[in-house]
């Protein structure tokens, strides 16, 4: 059996797609050791194992915004054409059951441990996010603070206003 994948590496190849986490079946294709046709013929003979919130099929759009983003041009004719499908981590479970071999068990659990490691971080960076706002909010209210102490320090400082004297006598206008 050939060497499993890191963890990290599974990670970088989920996407974001119409705001959910999920993986291409090309991605898919090459850590299963498996030819992307043979999985999308399997994910077909099995369709009803696969809703909308298992798998969903990109759109030319979003498929050339991906390549564009991971190859920077687009050669014609250089990429498959067949729009991929996208598997979200229920999908990829039942991917496990579609495709029966024991590389396809392995991996699967890697890419589970991929898409908990990637909420894990989702939820470190919230917590973090929230921290720094209330952190903001304490400060400015600090600032504010701060900022008429030291006008009223600046008001202390400042020289009382010269009244003009008034000259006593008498005075002969010219």
């Amino acid at each position: 059996m050939p060497k499993l994948i890191a963890v990290e590496v599974i990670a970088t190849k989920i996407l974001e797609i119409r705001g959910r986490k999920v993986m291409l079946d090309r991605d898919l294709a090459k850590l299963y050791d498996a030819e992307t046709k043979h999985l999308t013929r399997q994910v077909r003979r099995n369709i009803k194992r696969f809703p909308v919130d298992f798998m969903i099929r990109l759109t030319r759009r979003e498929y050339q915004k991906i390549l564009r983003r991971q190859i920077g041009t687009l050669e014609k004719g250089r990429f498959s054409k067949y729009l991929p499908y996208a598997f979200s981590e229920q999908g990829v479970a039942m991917l496990s059951s579609v495709l029966n071999s024991e590389r396809a068990i392995q991996v699967n659990i890697l890419i589970m441990r991929a898409f908990t490691k990637i909420k894990e971080i989702l939820l470190t960076h919230k917590e973090l996010a929230f921290k720094i706002e209330a952190l903001e909010r304490k400060y400015t209210k600090h600032d504010q603070t701060i900022k008429e102490i030291f006008e009223s320090i600046r008001q202390l400082l400042r020289p009382p206003p010269v009244k003009e004297k008034k000259i006593i006598g008498f005075h002969v206008e010219k």
